[in-house]
């Protein structure tokens, strides 16, 4: 925690390669002194939130970050969750509290899906167990399926591009476990593309400059207008979600990455998930 802290106070983006994944509470608590709404990112073959009687603080850290202060954690998104491997109840809670969550195989049908997800992210918090086996052995809860170390790269690119990203940390890497340092490998790799991203950012996102289109999209029996924003040079897409006047600490949340199937289905009359679910949260 004080090391992040400091490193974040100084601009500084902190890389942790950790050992079990509950370091992340560390990296979280790091940024306790920002006072803003945090939006955080996981990719875990589990959703550790069990509670304390059931193993160690690497079962239920991320129980402990979304209990720690609802006012901190604004948003939560999970990536890469193993149907088999996940108590369903733990979906039902983080649907109810209009968390995201998405499955291996919905990652597998559109990559590009997930990237306004891993966009919206201000921490990445990136358990290797949601790599499998074969790519990334050096874990001592390897599973046989997952994601593929190409895919792993994929995901820490579009971290390093999201400007808003700040803090990145690799955890539950053993190196007892990883026979001819394979697993290193994938993780030295996924840094470069994470740092190669990272040099490609743009430094913020003013809507307000020309490259970007402003789409207004009319709903039928519905006086209110859904308001998209497209970047012409990088083809990505935002969708502005109103908040209440008296809210203003929600503003930084109130424009959210979306992609274009996203607009695709507003302009047929349907309003995004995505959409409903952020509306939710700042009302």
């Amino acid at each position: 925690q004080e090391v992040c802290e400091n490193l974040l106070q100084n601009n500084v983006l902190p890389l942790l390669i950790g050992g079990t994944h509950d370091i992340d509470i560390g990296q979280f608590l790091g940024y306790q002194s920002s006072n803003k709404f945090l939006n955080v990112l996981t990719v875990d073959a589990f959703i550790d939130m069990f509670g304390p009687e059931n193993g160690g603080m690497h079962k239920h850290h991320t129980h402990k970050i979304l209990a720690h202060d609802s006012h901190t954690v604004f948003h939560y998104a999970h990536l890469a969750y193993q149907t088999y491997l996940v108590d369903q109840d733990m979906l039902a809670v983080l649907e109810k509290l209009y968390f995201e969550s998405y499955r291996l195989g919905q990652i597998r049908e559109g990559m590009e899906e997930m990237e306004p997800v891993i966009r919206n992210a201000d921490i990445l918090s990136f358990d290797i167990t949601s790599i499998k086996r074969n790519d990334a052995p050096g874990n001592a809860n390897a599973q046989p399926f997952g994601l593929t170390g190409e895919e792993a790269c994929q995901i820490c690119w579009y971290a390093g591009l999201n400007q808003k990203l700040s803090s990145f940390g690799i955890y539950e890497y053993n190196p007892l476990y990883d026979v001819g340092g394979q697993t290193s490998g994938v993780i030295a790799t996924m840094i470069w593309y994470f740092v190669e991203g990272f040099y490609m950012r743009k430094h913020s996102v003013d809507l307000s400059h020309p490259e970007f289109i402003k789409y207004n999209i009319a709903l039928k029996h519905d006086p209110n207008k859904l308001v998209f924003y497209k970047n012409t040079r990088s083809e990505k897409w935002w969708m502005e979600v109103p908040y209440p006047d008296n809210k203003s600490m929600y503003a930084r949340n109130s424009i959210v990455p979306c992609s274009y199937n996203d607009y695709l289905a507003a302009s047929q009359g349907e309003v995004p998930g995505r959409w409903i679910m952020m509306h939710a949260k700042l009302i």
